[in-house]
């Protein structure tokens, strides 16, 4: 027992060295799966970057790790001798790393809560990210273990919280709120993803999930309303093909880079 809280503490002084050079971390949250958290970790990463910003993404989100696939990247990533690993370069001032690269996309990750533990820590302490101006952590959704694991390994970590316009997202979107709260993160606001649809067709607009709700939480809990994502068929068609949609539709980026001011500001 002894020599396991050894090796813990040994871990945790090796992520607050490999830390150092980082100067913000923000953490993006949700309060359940499926509302789109990945999506938009990899296009605020692509974002800050294309604004000549040193960015890292990593993707600590072990059950269901999307970011490689989203981000249209793959191979193996390079060991070094202390088990430090190379995070793979994307394009101009962005580098990113997810479990996907590490092991068969086909496998899942049945690990009990301990082992999951140590793994995140590992992610965290064991990819070396040099100098850069913001490290983006694509969480596991949720309030569990992984995510409370994350947040309190990561010191001064800053949190954004995504939800779609339902009632029910929006009850776990409160929830993740609190969560930051009570581990002391600041919050730099909500994003309401998945906020209506326009017919491509005929132009008429359709609240699929309703509409407004996030920033109606926003307000009730006194956080910033980041700004609202519509659902595209963009959006889905560039998730696949790994090109995410502020590189591909004007209309996209100019309200994702609203946001994006809103998280500089």
């Amino acid at each position: 027992m002894k020599n396991k809280v050894k090796e813990l503490e040994k871990l945790d002084e090796k992520i607050r060295e490999n830390l150092m050079g980082v100067k913000r971390r923000i953490a993006i949250l949700s309060g359940k799966g499926g509302v789109g958290k990945t999506t938009v970790a990899v296009n605020l990463a692509h974002s800050l970057a294309y604004k000549n910003f040193r960015v890292g993404l990593l993707d600590a989100d072990l059950h269901g790790p999307n970011v490689a696939r989203m981000l249209g990247i793959e191979g193996s990533p390079v060991v070094g001798k202390e088990n430090e690993i190379e995070p793979i370069e994307v394009g101009k001032n962005l580098k990113a790393f997810s479990l996907a690269l590490a092991i068969n996309k086909d496998v899942p990750v049945i690990w009990r809560g301990p082992l999951k533990t140590i793994a995140i820590k590992q992610l965290i302490g064991e990819v070396r990210w040099g100098d850069l101006d913001f490290l983006i952590v694509d969480l596991p959704p949720g309030t569990g273990d992984e995510a409370l694991t994350v947040a309190q390994t990561i010191e001064k970590s800053e949190a954004i919280i995504v939800t779609t316009p339902q009632d029910v997202a929006l009850l776990d979107s409160r929830r993740a709120v609190n969560f930051a709260r009570q581990l002391g993160m600041k919050i730099l606001g909500i994003i309401e993803n998945m906020s209506g649809f326009k017919c491509p067709y005929c132009g008429r607009e359709i609240d699929l999930f309703k509409v407004g709700g996030g920033e109606r939480s926003a307000r009730e809990l006194g956080v910033r309303f980041l700004g609202r994502i519509p659902i595209s068929v963009d959006i889905v068609r560039g998730s696949d093909e790994g090109k995410p949609f502020v590189l591909e539709n004007s209309d996209l980026r100019e309200v994702f880079m609203d946001i994006v001011e809103k998280v500089l500001a």
